[in-house]
């Protein structure tokens, strides 16, 4: 599938801005399953902007503006073809041993109702269990817009029984971990039908699995991602993979608003 993305996101200041700094986890790696035919990155104030690698091996843009600025606007547009690996991602960049995402942060720690839900987890093949987790969390975390925030942790998700993708994915690695299987935040983009934008892009899991490698879980909606998933960034948790994270001198309070369209090439040129 061709998939084809339009996101933007505006950042309105009370006052001006000085010392803007942005990093941008917005241009996906290719591997096997995902070449990039096309991909930009624009913000349409004055600045510098630097592309670079991150730890994870994420392309990382980092955008320094001086000021003033009262407001900014990043748009990131872009078409990549993806083929359905099973959710198995093979070739993308591996800079870490996946014993290093066994390590838990605040967002992932396994409190113990966590670690008593996993503990349910029949024996098995790693795949098997982490399809039975996939597929619990799916049944048992209600999906809620309205529910959760970034900095909410996974124990605080699980314990109110609802939440978005995010919340989703970091429960799933808080229980992969506590299994011993290593397991990552993965943020990306998911085609869908709807003709209207999204106020956010979408979060799930991979995990490693010893006989095929890191493979993917969409706990938000129970399968395995496809050619529909379109893979940016990964990390320990969201704040590693966040497509946006800055920091400002002054500007008072911040107003945040963001779009978001992923959708099949083909669909879009028919509308």
């Amino acid at each position: 599938m061709r998939i084809r993305v339009r996101h933007a996101t505006t950042y309105a200041y009370d006052a001006p801005a000085h010392g803007v700094i942005q990093a941008l986890r917005v241009t996906p790696a290719p591997h096997e399953a995902q070449v990039v035919l096309g991909w930009r990155v624009d913000v349409d104030v004055d600045g510098l902007m630097r592309e670079t690698r991150d730890a994870f091996g994420n392309v990382l843009h980092l955008f320094y503006a001086e000021g003033p600025v009262t407001e900014l606007t990043i748009r990131v547009t872009g078409e990549v073809e993806v083929t359905d690996a099973a959710g198995v991602v093979r070739g993308a960049p591996e800079p870490f041993a996946a014993a290093v995402f066994l390590r838990p942060t605040p967002l992932t720690a396994a409190d113990p109702a966590i670690a008593a839900w996993a503990d349910e987890t029949p024996d098995g093949p790693p795949l098997d269990r982490l399809h039975r987790l996939m597929a619990g969390l799916h049944r048992r975390l209600r999906f809620d817009t309205a529910a959760t925030g970034v900095e909410t942790t996974a124990a605080q998700a699980f314990a109110a029984g609802h939440g978005v993708c995010q919340d989703h994915a970091h429960i799933f690695i808080a229980a992969a971990r506590r299994l011993g299987l290593p397991a990552r935040y993965v943020s990306g983009h998911l085609s869908r039908t709807e003709a209207h934008d999204q106020e956010a892009a979408h979060a799930w899991a991979e995990a490693f699995v010893p006989e095929l490698g890191w493979t993917g879980f969409d706990p938000a909606n129970g399968v395995c991602p496809d050619q529909r998933y379109l893979r940016v960034a990964v990390g320990l948790d969201y704040l590693d993979a966040a497509p946006l994270r800055g920091a400002r001198r002054g500007g008072g309070q911040e107003r945040l608003s963001v779009a978001v369209l992923a959708r099949e090439a083909s669909r879009q040129r028919q509308d």
